[in-house]
């Protein structure tokens, strides 16, 4: 099968697949544990032995895009890794602040958030895809808040902005509720408009998604992923690298 076919083969406890690296972590004197995203197996772990060579770690930067072949024993094992780098990520987001931030906040939240070896396809073909924009930096900060959107959707936690949660208007849509993820217009709000979150018309899809429009839109999915999925799938704090990113993005205005 050649290097970058997308179709897995299954033999017993062997897979083959295409993955996105999210970290690594040393293993013993030479090895390396590799943590990856892939769209058949999830997030999935497995030794690379000889990691740490001189051939093999210049490779191994996170969001690198990897030919992976799984082997164990048995299912529930760890299990090892053979990986052959399809492309690197590396150039674009050693070359600007922003996409260093970027991917690294994206490969945290995808290590941090998805269950172990669950397939999410859909949700892996938008990572490539996004991670495949950190050179274009007019376009990554819109296509990031999408994903978040994404991310939020496919876990279980989606927003729901079509109509409002109140009256059932579809226009005047200016407020999130905290508490069932879905809008509200001023006049469905009322007294309670101070305890909402904002709706910026990006979030919708609409706009013309400016670097300030999408903070605050990221503010708003930034409590989704705290309050609702990171407290429900680890009750821990979302990875650093989210907010390092936030900070990188307000500083570029």
């Amino acid at each position: 099968m050649p290097i970058g076919a997308r179709g897995p083969i299954f033999h017993c406890m062997d897979w083959r697949d295409t993955g996105i690296l999210l970290n690594t972590r040393k293993h013993g004197e030479t090895s390396l544990i590799l943590e990856v995203f892939t769209p058949h197996h999830g997030r999935h772990a497995g030794v690379l032995r000889g990691g740490t060579s001189r051939k093999l770690a210049p490779h191994l930067q996170p969001g690198a895009q990897l030919d992976l072949s799984w082997r164990a024993r048995l299912e529930d094992h760890i299990g090892s890794f053979t990986a052959e780098p399809e492309r690197s990520r590396a150039a674009a987001a050693l070359g600007d602040r922003l996409a260093l931030a970027g991917l690294n906040a994206v490969t945290a939240l995808l290590a941090f958030c998805l269950p172990e070896r669950e397939p999410h396809p859909a949700l892996y073909d938008r990572s490539e895809k996004l991670l495949d924009l950190l050179d274009r930096p007019d376009l990554w900060p819109l296509a990031y808040l999408q994903w978040e959107l994404a991310l939020l959707e496919e876990l279980g936690f989606g927003l729901d902005l079509t109509q409002c949660a109140v009256t059932g208007a579809i226009e005047g849509l200016d407020y999130v509720s905290p508490r069932s993820g879905r809008a509200v217009t001023a006049r469905g709000a009322g007294e309670w408009a101070d305890r909402l979150l904002p709706l910026p018309p990006v979030l919708r899809g609409e706009g013309e998604a400016g670097d300030e429009e999408i903070l605050t839109a990221l503010e708003t999915t930034g409590f989704f992923m705290e309050n609702r999925l990171a407290a429900d799938l680890r009750d821990k704090p979302l990875p650093p690298a989210r907010a390092a990113l936030i900070a990188r993005l307000r500083a570029r205005g």
